[in-house]
């Protein structure tokens, strides 16, 4: 497949898009003195897989669905499996999907994507992508629409991919977390953080898998890197308390999502944190990633 790249550049700045792989993100990078240092793990520029980018969108929905789908208002719609190897239909249609530009200024580009049913699922929408470099930092809004008839619930997410290695820290608020069983789908919720998962203050980005949601977030986090001189605030407002993380161990990246919704909200009693949208209404989500 024949991809192009948008570029957005300023003296401190690199950012490069893939519109038509799933409106993903391929570089974002800092300039030091050394020249071009990375702050997402960057694309291979080779592979389509969107787990191999630097950031991806999460609409209209995040992380996965069980039970083949959901309810909403009586009716049952199917979703069917979107990943091979996975079992169940994860992160939405949008990653799958190709965005067009439809603005490019000197500091900012506008992706948007129009879905009607993307493989049989219920949903029809507009996403909107809006990425700005700032003077000191990266913002994206992402945003969807609803174009069908019949109200829907949605949720919305970012899946960057951080840089990180043995003097990495994290900082992320969490009053609780969500426990898995033999797959990534919740079963139980803990205030009782386990071992090497608490990151309410300072802590390295080693142990064990993490891939779960976490509750309490404040919105707010701060990764460091002591060895490149760096920091990156990662800040979403409006936040409703929701991340995601994925720690995989003896990888050199972890991924820290903003998201609207728990892993599986769909099927939680009061559906937490998604958004039951009818036609024409609106679910945003703005993310600010700051450089210090």
């Amino acid at each position: 497949m024949t991809t192009e790249t948008v570029t957005l550049e300023s003296d401190r700045q690199r950012l490069q898009l893939v519109p038509q792989l799933g409106g993903g993100i391929a570089v974002w990078d800092w300039r030091t003195e050394h020249g071009w240092t990375p702050l997402f793990r960057p694309w291979d520029g080779q592979s389509e897989d969107r787990y191999t980018f630097a950031c991806f969108p999460l609409i209209p929905w995040s992380n996965r669905i069980t039970q083949g789908g959901f309810e909403h208002n009586g009716v049952f719609h199917p979703i069917n499996p979107n990943r091979t190897g996975e079992p169940y239909p994860i992160h939405g249609d949008g990653w799958l999907q190709s965005w067009v530009v439809v603005e490019h200024a000197e500091d900012s580009v506008v992706l948007s994507l129009e879905s009607h049913e993307f493989d049989g699922n219920p949903y029809v929408y507009i996403g909107t992508q809006r990425f700005t470099l700032l003077p000191d930092g990266l913002a994206i809004d992402l945003s969807v629409t609803h174009l069908g008839e019949e109200s829907l619930p949605y949720g919305l997410g970012l899946h960057p991919y951080f840089m990180r290695n043995g003097v990495t820290r994290l900082r992320a608020k969490a009053s609780g977390v969500w426990l898995s069983g033999p797959d990534p789908i919740p079963i139980t919720h803990t205030h009782s953080l386990p071992p090497t998962w608490d990151y309410n203050q300072f802590a390295p980005l080693e142990g064990p898998l993490i891939d779960n949601c976490f509750s309490g977030w404040d919105g707010k986090s701060v990764i460091e890197y002591p060895d490149r001189g760096l920091s990156i605030r990662m800040s979403m407002a409006d936040c409703n308390g929701y991340s995601l993380m994925y720690r995989p161990p003896g990888l050199d990246y972890f991924c820290l999502e903003p998201i609207t919704h728990p892993i599986d909200a769909f099927h939680m009693p009061g559906q937490p944190g998604l958004a039951r949208l009818s036609t024409g209404q609106s679910l945003s989500l703005k993310t600010t990633f700051m450089i210090s």
